[in-house]
């Protein structure tokens, strides 16, 4: 990998006041920073009080000093960490004098990160898994962020390459090497390894649509006639007025969005407008969107009135509840956002029903996964057909199989097809 020459730093902690700000230095030019600022770099890995000065010898502030060296850093090159306190006039006056420093620059937007990625520190899945976990409010987005950065998804992809690397190096070599010391007849270990491979890719699929509303948000719908309380129960759920409730029927035009963190799972509550004829055009958009709306989300609440007929079609795992129960006198299934009557019980359901389907997900989370999955599912079911044609068509199953082995190492943000060779080498002595 092409390693850059120039030495960036930049503010690794949140601007603005603070107990302590860190500033970090990556590159070559952080010996040279060391010397302008507090002299000898410290022993790799050991935290030194220091002294910190600018050219002319005026102090600048009294820091905790880090050196990591080249291959031991989070970039992969040498790196240099101060450990300042938190004030604004510190901190802007140490990264002025790092900008006098020749041959050091003020970093880009996640250009250390990006370094890590060219210096083979990170793959491009452990990348996303970072940013995922900077973004992440809700434990089950801790979770499978942390999943993905500790390198999960790359070690699962390499399994699945590693076959498919070791199915087409059989399939090689009894296209090129039929006099060697091969195996006569290759296709029950690559028959295995390919029907293995797809199921466990169809899994994984399978599981990518659920990561992705752990790393989004999972969208619970509420719905009913008009006057019902959907908003009175939004505002319960959101515990704050953030949706407008009247007994005027059609108050409630637009979907109104509230995020937030149900037993750890991230979900967006939608207060949807009364489903009902109506002639009024506004109202009538409104209407539509919440059917819209409604339509998407993971799960849905119809709210019915305490002696209305029930003639709502529920799909799986949807919540039938008879709202205001404080007027009606209803029990069972039956709520009231102004008692409080029901409310942590519908809680509770949502949270276990999200929270089974979460159970699905796989290590998988981005739709760029998706796609390069299916693209390797694919290229591997085209390749079975071939090999199922026989050995004159080999050559095309081999192809295939080279295709699926690029779509997985577009998950990770690596290409290598020297591995081939390799594998054949290894196993056939090929060469001799």
């Amino acid at each position: 990998m092409t390693v850059a020459s120039d030495t960036i730093f930049a503010l690794a902690t949140a601007p603005g006041k603070a107990g302590v700000a860190v500033v970090r230095l990556s590159g070559a030019g952080i010996f040279d920073a060391a010397e302008v600022l507090f002299g000898e770099m410290p022993k790799p890995r050991v935290a030194q009080l220091r002294v910190l000065r600018d050219p002319t010898g005026v102090r600048l502030d009294e820091a905790l000093v880090l050196y990591f060296p080249e291959k031991a850093s989070f970039t992969g090159e040498a790196v240099l960490e101060l450990q300042l306190h938190g004030s604004v006039a510190v901190v802007n006056q140490v990264l002025r004098v790092l900008s006098d420093i020749e041959g050091l620059r003020l970093a880009e937007p996640g250009e250390f990160t990006r370094r890590a990625l060219e210096n083979g520190c990170m793959d491009l899945a452990q990348v996303e898994g970072l940013a995922d976990l900077i973004e992440a409010e809700t434990e089950a987005q801790r979770r499978q962020a942390l999943r993905v950065l500790s390198g999960d998804l790359g070690k699962t992809a390499e399994v699945w390459r590693q076959d498919l690397i070791r199915a087409a190096a059989l399939i090689e070599a009894t296209i090129d090497f039929v006099d060697e010391d091969v195996p006569v007849d290759v296709t029950p270990e690559v028959n295995f390894l390919l029907e293995k491979t797809v199921e466990k890719l169809r899994s994984e699929i399978a599981g990518v649509s659920v990561a992705e509303r752990i790393r989004s948000g999972f969208e619970v719908a509420i719905l009913g006639a008009p006057n019902v309380g959907k908003s009175t129960l939004l505002n319960a759920l959101a515990g704050r007025d953030a949706a407008i409730t009247s007994e005027i029927a059609g108050t409630t035009r637009d979907v109104i969005e509230v995020r937030m963190d149900l037993n750890g799972l991230p979900v967006t509550v939608l207060d949807t407008a009364g489903l009902r004829a109506t002639e009024d055009v506004v109202e009538g958009i409104g209407i539509e969107r919440a059917k819209q709306r409604a339509e998407q989300a993971d799960l849905r609440v119809y709210l019915v009135a305490g002696d209305e007929d029930v003639e709502v079609s529920l799909a799986a795992d949807d919540i039938l509840l008879r709202s205001k129960s404080d007027l009606s006198g209803a029990t069972g299934s039956a709520i009231s956002a102004v008692t409080g009557q029901g409310v942590s019980e519908l809680v509770e359901r949502i949270s276990d029903t999200l929270a089974q389907r979460s159970a699905r997900s796989g290590v998988a989370s981005r739709e760029r996964h998706r796609v390069a999955m299916k693209s390797a599912e694919q290229s591997i079911l085209s390749a079975m057909g071939h090999i199922s044609n026989g050995e004159e068509f080999y050559d095309l199953g081999a192809d295939d199989l080279r295709s699926a082995v690029w779509a997985l190492d577009s998950i990770v943000g690596r290409i290598d097809v020297e591995n081939l060779l390799d594998e054949i080498f290894s196993s056939f002595c090929i060469g001799k």
